[in-house]
């Protein structure tokens, strides 16, 4: 007999298993959803160190172009947040794509990732004890087997209660031909609502904010339309007043430690 489904992890509501995937083309597992909150979560993905023996999974082609898109409109938003000087740390940073497109925008962003290699960042990471003003995670929270614990064990190790980061959500009851599942690449094993979100956030403290697909938890007072403006349509224009570059002076800091 096959492993029950375990209360929601969010809310704590009774979850039942909604539907069945095969993820890697080979391993069966049902995903269990909360209808309370819309948690929906693969069931004892045993399969995660076999999927992410690439990082990047192939199915990803959109990786520049939403990071392209996602650096302007953080440079656009971050200004609400006061303290534009950071530093600013990006968990699952991938290649370090985000933190090079930031740093190149004027912005002391640093890279973090458990699972890949720092091609395009290297030497900018968060010292022991620093801290940051807020944390991004681009696409990562669908990657986490405990959503609530990253995001405030990310937001501990840089001790700072704000939250940037993209995830695509869906509205009622989820379906089985969802393209977000990926099951091919069988590393996205959590899915949101945005009521999952704000039940995540008040776990912890922490308001929602979202527009666009962009959203943040905090416990700073943001004015909603303040962000709706700096996230939205106008936050290429917005990103083209931000601070000066950091190309030069990153080149020669690199330069002075011997190019690491």
């Amino acid at each position: 007999m096959g492993q029950a489904a375990t209360p929601c992890p969010i809310c704590t509501g009774p979850r039942r298993a909604l539907f069945r995937k095969t993820f890697l083309g080979r391993h069966e597992a049902p995903l269990d959803w909360c209808a309370a909150c819309g948690f929906l979560q693969v069931r004892a993905p045993f399969w995660l160190a076999e999927a992410y023996d690439t990082a990047i999974a192939a199915l990803d082609t959109g990786l520049v172009a939403r990071n392209l898109g996602i650096a302007n409109r953080l440079a656009g938003l971050l200004p609400l947040l006061g303290d534009t000087t950071g530093p600013f740390l990006d968990a699952g940073g991938g290649i370090g794509l985000l933190v090079r497109l930031m740093r190149d925008r004027g912005f002391d962003f640093r890279w973090s990732d458990a699972h890949a290699v720092n091609l395009l960042a290297r030497g900018f990471t968060l010292g022991a004890g620093e801290p940051a003003v807020a944390v991004t995670a681009i696409e990562v929270l669908e990657h986490c087997a405990d959503p609530v614990g990253f995001v405030a064990q990310a937001l501990a190790v840089a001790g700072t209660r704000t939250l940037i980061f993209t995830t695509e959500t869906y509205t009622g009851t989820p379906r089985a031909d969802w393209w977000y599942l990926a099951p091919e690449s069988g590393q996205h094993i959590a899915f949101f609502r945005q009521d999952t979100l704000a039940a995540l956030g008040a776990r912890l403290g922490l308001a929602l904010h979202s527009h666009r697909g962009l959203h943040m938890l905090t416990d700073r007072a943001i004015a909603a339309r303040a962000y709706r403006w700096r996230t939205g349509r106008l936050a290429p224009r917005i990103a083209r007043s931000a601070r000066g570059s950091l190309v030069a002076s990153d080149h020669a800091l690199l330069r002075a430690r011997g190019g690491r």
